[in-house]
């Protein structure tokens, strides 16, 4: 509703986008296949038959058309079939051949049209010099004919314009020119308009692509770190110890279901736009969950303090915060216990795990990939993420996520 009593109070849609044919056109002169055939063959007809007439009205005062009248005004509509691709020849092509036929005493007419076309071409395409310069040409042209030269050129008997014919022509000129120059700033708007739109979708795009791989990740990391440890487990004590070797066997195939039910649900934003999700996003409501999975991997949780009621989008965030430091625990600490600590206020969320250490291997805290994926989530929400060794030995990661966005602040 809101968005259309904006279009009902401003500018027309066409106008703030330009015209749905104009952008098509646009594209076909830009691959090179578009010729203006059907429109030259248009301003061919009408100047023709416009100038037919004319001559009739002006018989006895002009020359009448002859074989040479007829080529003249054939070349200068011709020329129209260039004007997409040398507009600023065309511009002066069509000048100089109207310039000839008015020479020559040829009736008044409608010849002047394919001035004022190739002068909207180049204008519109940037020649904006070349259509002052050739229209100036004609016009000036004009002046010399019509005030000197008429003496020595058809028809005999030809009298003197006035001044003020001639600059009420200058000013017809100055006023099409002027239009056509608006013209050009509107298509000039239109294509940053409609570039700015299509690098506004490519980033949409961009940002889409990167947050399915972030909780692509974390899902599949937490997932199969479990697995990775069960399965050692179930190795270990496959000929020792069976019944525990089942056990780690359930807790695999429990956890691959689950981690093959998140992947869907990422998956499933794929679908057609305004689909309702599947399952709900997971939150820290499932924190519980998550202790329980990371009992199974040999790693004890102690959760302090309660989350409180958060928005989707930070529940979501916080969620798989906590996931992938757990799971960085259980894949690079020796330390078999976590403290999970929630503290918050009215502003903030703020999130701690902590880990005794040691770390294990190179990938001390975590892989490049998990660590930047926690901050991005903390970025795009406002907050903050400081992951880092501790002074007396372990490893901790501190999440600063706010409860509010900056809209609702104002």
């Amino acid at each position: 509703m809101t968005e259309q009593r904006v279009r009902r109070g401003g500018p027309p849609q066409w106008w703030r986008h330009g015209p749905a044919w104009w952008h098509r056109a646009d594209e076909e002169e830009a691959r090179g296949r578009r010729w203006p055939w059907l429109s030259t063959a248009l301003f061919t007809a009408f100047v023709l038959v416009g100038t037919h007439f004319s001559a009739r009205n002006q018989h006895g005062h002009r020359e009448p058309l002859d074989a040479f009248g007829f080529a003249l005004l054939l070349v200068t509509l011709g020329l129209l079939l260039w004007r997409k691709r040398y507009p600023a020849f065309v511009a002066f092509g069509t000048a100089a051949t109207t310039l000839a036929y008015y020479a020559a005493g040829y009736p008044y007419g409608p010849v002047f049209l394919a001035v004022a076309v190739s002068c909207f071409s180049a204008v519109v395409a940037g020649h904006r010099r070349a259509a002052w310069a050739s229209v100036g040409m004609l016009w000036a042209g004009h002046v010399l004919i019509a005030l000197w030269l008429y003496r020595w050129l058809p028809p005999p008997g030809n009298t003197a314009a006035s001044w003020g014919q001639e600059l009420a022509i200058a000013t017809w000129v100055v006023a099409f020119v002027a239009v056509s120059e608006l013209a050009r700033v509107r298509r000039e708007q239109w294509a940053k308009e409609r570039a700015e739109r299509a690098q506004a979708a490519r980033r949409r795009a961009d940002e889409e692509r990167l947050r399915i791989a972030r909780e692509l990740h974390d899902v599949l990391a937490h997932s199969i770190s479990v697995i990775n440890v069960q399965a050692g487990v179930g190795l270990a004590l496959l000929d020792t110890d069976p019944e525990q070797a089942r056990t780690a066997l359930t807790t695999i195939k429990a956890a691959s279901k689950e981690a093959l039910g998140e992947v869907r649900q990422v998956l499933d934003t794929l679908r057609t736009p305004g689909d309702a999700p599947r399952a709900p996003a997971p939150g820290l409501g499932r924190l519980p969950e998550l202790v329980d999975q990371a009992a199974t991997a040999g790693l004890t949780v102690e959760v302090q303090g309660a989350p409180p009621r958060l928005p989707p989008g930070t529940d979501l965030a916080a969620f798989r915060i906590v996931q992938e430091a757990l799971t960085n625990v259980v894949r690079h600490s020796g330390s078999r216990h976590a403290r999970v600590r929630l503290d918050h206020d009215r502003r903030a969320l703020r999130l701690r795990v902590d880990d005794d250490g040691p770390a294990t291997g190179a990938d001390a805290g975590g892989s490049g990939n998990g660590l930047a994926g926690m901050r991005e989530r903390a970025a795009a929400l406002g907050g903050t993420i400081d992951a880092g060794a501790r002074p007396d030995g372990g490893w901790r990661v501190l999440a600063v996520l706010p409860l509010t966005t900056e809209e609702e602040n104002r």
